[in-house]
């Protein structure tokens, strides 16, 4: 009789350890999720301003088509990315972020451009958005980072498998946005 209850109370601890971490996977989960929905935003900010940005440097670099054509390409590619997909938005995001890069450079080339009033004021707006997307990225980083970490270690790795644990990736700036390039406005 004392061997019955034993195993139910081992089966209980079980049990109890199991909503546990399957109740921590979720709140991970939620937060990972809360944290790329701000981004979201952002982005979808940023997605809006892009045509009003192109638009405008056209008028300046005619010739500079190609540079224009990668960033809506660019901008389009990123769009379409289910927001659900985070890992895939975020490989997007920086093959974007490295398009509005060659087209804040154009600036350089042309001195009109650089001095209109629209281009300016497209140009602190999106500074604006980059802001917040910083401090939202690193919110992500954070969330991200304590849900592989609990999925990763004891006792979550025991059950990760069984309770379907989701590991996200980090958003990182690649390899092409971390080179150093000198624009200056």
């Amino acid at each position: 009789m004392s061997v019955i209850f034993l195993l139910l109370g081992v089966l209980v601890v079980i049990a109890l350890l199991l909503v546990i971490v399957f109740n921590r996977f979720v709140k991970n989960k939620n937060m990972v999720k809360d944290a790329w929905s701000n981004i979201d935003v952002a982005l979808k900010r940023r997605y809006d301003l892009i045509p009003n940005l192109v638009e405008t440097v056209k008028g300046y670099a005619a010739h500079e088509k190609t540079t224009l054509e990668n960033v809506i390409q660019a901008r389009n590619a990123a769009m379409a990315v289910p927001s659900d997909e985070i890992n895939a938005q975020i490989k997007a995001e920086n093959q974007l972020q490295q398009s509005l890069r060659s087209i804040f450079a154009l600036g350089e080339a042309y001195p009109d451009l650089k001095a209109n009033a629209s281009f300016l004021d497209l140009q602190q707006k999106l500074n604006e958005i980059e802001i917040n997307l910083e401090r939202s990225r690193r919110y992500y980083n954070g969330t991200v980072r304590e849900n592989n970490t609990y999925g990763e270690s004891f006792p979550g790795v025991l059950f990760a498998g069984m309770l379907n644990y989701q590991h996200f990736d980090f958003f990182e700036a690649d390899e092409a946005t971390r080179e150093n390039v000198k624009v200056s406005f």
